[in-house]
């Protein structure tokens, strides 16, 4: 019987790794799909507390991960595939294996959201990406499409810029819904262009690779291709809660409800980082959410004795 299993290894469930830890609580957290979650996505992190030259989003994840295990935190690689409540305890399946647990802290995060074509699939991965990241350098000199309009496409479009020769956001609306200083920067570069009023009705390639998006004028109609290297998705996130609906209260969204102090409506069932948080969705805001949640835990564990 374990204390506490902390479900995913992000930002939020590596701070609630390192509290829990420093509790005496001996945590095992589930490393999940992303190990590291979404940080290790991202290159340069520019507006975490403590890093003012910033630190590589890779790097962070791996300091945590070290310093939770210094503090008696233990790993699991592999995905949750349930939650059940076994009397006074919860049943945790990672797997084809059954843990047994007092407490859990779920930190599962949210995985980008795609458009719903079928050629998304089609082409994932050769053409098609979520993540400028991790397949950016694979189009230098290259055209390449963003679509969206947050500050995601904003900061996936910046930089691609660095790779390409052409970066172009779509965006369903006439105007961008980023924050005033993500406008402003893309804006200025010269290397990154608009198409407005403008959705995507399907992408076109050789079986290979995708080559061509099929777009429409939202306004006029009018349909027409775009010949492009490859396009990156930015168009928002979808928590990852599917194994939880029927047990954990979740909104119409599909994010974990909970209370100002993390608690679901399960007692010893806590949420962290951006598996309940679709407002703010920042490093420094889901670790600290971590750092509540472990908290909550061991007030949790002491109140059962």
């Amino acid at each position: 019987m374990k204390n506490v299993i902390i479900l995913g290894s992000g930002m939020a469930g590596l701070s609630a790794a390192i509290y829990a830890g420093r509790e005496g609580l001996d945590p095992v957290v589930v490393s999940g799909f992303e190990p590291g979650g979404q940080i290790t996505l991202t290159t340069e992190v520019e507006n975490y507390p403590g890093f003012p030259e910033g630190i590589l989003g890779p790097e962070l994840a791996a300091n945590m991960r070290k310093q939770a295990e210094r503090f008696g935190a233990t790993f699991m690689d592999g995905a949750i595939t349930a939650l059940s409540k076994e009397g006074d305890h919860y049943s945790v399946m990672v797997g084809v294996e059954h843990i047994q647990t007092k407490a859990v802290i779920i930190a599962t995060g949210a995985s980008a959201r795609m458009l719903g074509l079928p050629a998304e699939q089609k082409y994932i991965g050769r053409g098609v990406h979520t993540c400028a990241t991790c397949d950016g350098f694979f189009y230098k000199g290259k055209e390449i499409a963003v679509i969206g309009g947050g500050d995601s496409a904003c900061e996936e479009a910046t930089f691609l810029s660095k790779f390409a020769s052409k970066v172009t956001i779509i965006h369903r609306r006439d105007a961008l819904r980023a924050s005033k200083i993500m406008q402003e920067k893309v804006k200025a570069n010269p290397k990154i262009g608009f198409l407005w009023n403008t959705g995507i009705e399907d992408i076109k390639g050789d079986g290979k690779k995708a080559s061509h998006l099929v777009i429409k004028d939202l306004v006029s109609g009018k349909v027409s291709e775009l010949k492009i290297d490859g396009m990156f998705l930015a168009i928002g996130h979808v928590p990852n809660t599917g194994f939880l609906k029927g047990i954990v209260d979740l909104d119409e969204k599909g994010y974990i409800k909970t209370d100002r102090h993390l608690h679901t409506n399960l007692p010893g069932v806590f949420a962290a980082g951006d598996v309940q948080d679709f407002r703010y969705r920042q490093a420094a805001t889901a670790a600290g959410t971590g750092v509540m949640a472990a908290l909550e835990v061991r007030r949790y564990l002491e109140e059962q004795g």
